[in-house]
């Protein structure tokens, strides 16, 4: 490398650290010298740890964004998430170095900003706290850890070094969420005084099928063993095995749990839950789960529902927070996503939000047969809610897309973080105790020294 290349690299580590210091207000630890330059100053340099599913969905999305160039790629499974991960970058211009431990890509890279981590659920925190004692940002998927003691280390950890840490719960980042979120929870209060809340995330049976594998492309026994996996089996499908992952509700609810707290502006109080191994029996985590938070709100306690189960995908994944004047239903599914105006709220109390912009009047309706005028109907029955459109899309963008774009503007000091280490760990508090309860088969409080480290 020549004098200018290195003074070039040199430039933009500067850049990034300052202004990543100036958006966080934190001080971050010296940069390590860098050894290859970049082609603008605020390019985000980036080692993609875990290739597979889950790595190739953020990797996919964050192609999109300008800015960023991949480095490295480390993954245990080299014949297959290595190798196609690899071959795809490459041909996306981002020639990158490959690895089998990560220890030894943190030893050999030297130009990197960030890490983006997406390895099973109990490397998180290792390998969280070792990108961050190395002087690097970190985007992790969620569930932060599978164990609290992990999900501590980690925001430890962020606080020790200053270095950024987003948890992936990416319906923070939604353009549809945050509208939800800042025009109609806070802004306008549309739905009144939230009373209820539930949501599920149903998966059907051939979504839940075990995992297979090439059988010419194995990891060796040895390898599987020194990463914590017993056999191929386990490392295909870890979610479902006690030690690795946390079962359905960690995999899947904590994405809406979070955004129950999130909107109600508060942890729960206590939990309730029921689930068992009842249709997948040759796997150790609960293939299904009915959960009932408790939050308080001061004036009144808020019931929160919450389902997931693995052998029916009806009416796939969605939350439903009903007040006493309206109700939203949102989905990050982009079809879904309606405003509900309760019957006796009259129409024009809702008309100046719509010229506002913060929902969409509804289309008009054929008008439904009237009955006949000697019928009776049941004194019971409610009519249908009007409904009002949510004006906010995706714009055509990857699930994932926003919330790693908002880590990367905060690496470049021109955000702040959606969900830093602090949001990501109360959210497990919330979720892993699910598991908890189900376990001690009764209702298990919280208390606000769960919630802080």
């Amino acid at each position: 490398m020549n004098n200018q290349e290195t003074t070039k690299e040199i430039d933009r580590r500067g850049f990034l650290r300052s202004t990543a210091a100036a958006g966080a207000g934190l001080a971050f630890a010296p940069m390590v010298t860098s050894r290859a330059a970049s082609a603008k100053p605020d390019d985000i340099n980036i080692a993609l740890l875990g290739a597979g599913a889950e790595g190739q969905v953020l990797m996919t999305a964050i192609l999109k964004i300008p800015g960023i160039r991949f480095k490295a790629v480390c993954d245990i499974w080299t014949a297959w998430n290595q190798k196609r991960v690899s071959r795809t970058l490459k041909a996306y211009r981002h020639p990158v170095n490959t690895y089998v431990d990560y220890q030894d890509m943190l030893a050999k890279e030297k130009d990197l900003d960030a890490v983006i981590i997406a390895t099973p659920d109990f490397w998180h925190a290792p390998h969280t706290v070792a990108c961050l004692e190395a002087g690097l940002h970190v985007y992790c998927e969620k569930e932060m850890s599978n164990t609290l003691d992990g999900a501590k280390q980690m925001l430890e950890a962020a606080k020790k070094t200053g270095k950024l840490l987003q948890i992936g719960h990416q319906r923070r980042s939604n353009p549809r969420y945050r509208h939800c979120y800042d025009k109609l929870i806070e802004g306008s209060k549309l739905l009144g005084k939230i009373t209820t809340v539930n949501g599920q995330w149903n998966r059907s049976k051939a979504a839940c099928e075990p995992l297979g594998w090439p059988k010419n492309a194995p990891i060796d026994q040895p390898t599987l063993k020194k990463y914590g996996f017993e056999s191929m089996d386990q490392f295909r499908n870890w979610r479902w095995f006690k030690g690795l992952g946390g079962g359905p509700i960690v995999d899947l609810g904590s994405h809406q749990i979070d955004i129950y707290s999130w909107f109600l502006g508060t942890h729960p109080k206590a939990v309730m839950a029921s689930g068992g191994v009842d249709y997948w029996k040759d796997n150790d985590w609960y293939d299904n789960v009915m959960a009932i938070y408790e939050y308080d709100l001061g004036d009144r306690t808020v019931r929160a529902f919450y389902q997931t189960i693995t052998t029916n995908s009806a009416n796939g994944y969605f939350e439903t927070f009903m007040g006493d004047e309206g109700t939203l239903q949102i989905s990050e599914a982009s079809g879904r996503g309606t405003v509900y105006r309760e019957s006796w709220v009259p129409a024009e109390n809702w008309e100046k939000w719509t010229k506002m912009g913060y929902i969409a009047e509804p289309e008009k309706e054929e008008e439904e047969a009237k009955p006949a005028a000697d019928t009776v109907l049941d004194v019971r029955e409610t009519p249908k809610p009007p409904s009002y459109d949510i004006p906010v899309t995706m714009e055509n963008k990857p699930y994932h897309m926003p919330h790693l774009e908002n880590f990367f503007d905060a690496v470049r000091g021109k955000a702040e973080l959606n969900c830093p280490a602090q949001v990501g760990y109360e959210t497990a508090v919330s979720v892993l105790k699910v598991n908890d309860a189900i376990a001690a088969g009764k209702k298990l409080e919280f208390s606000a020294a769960d919630f802080a480290v």
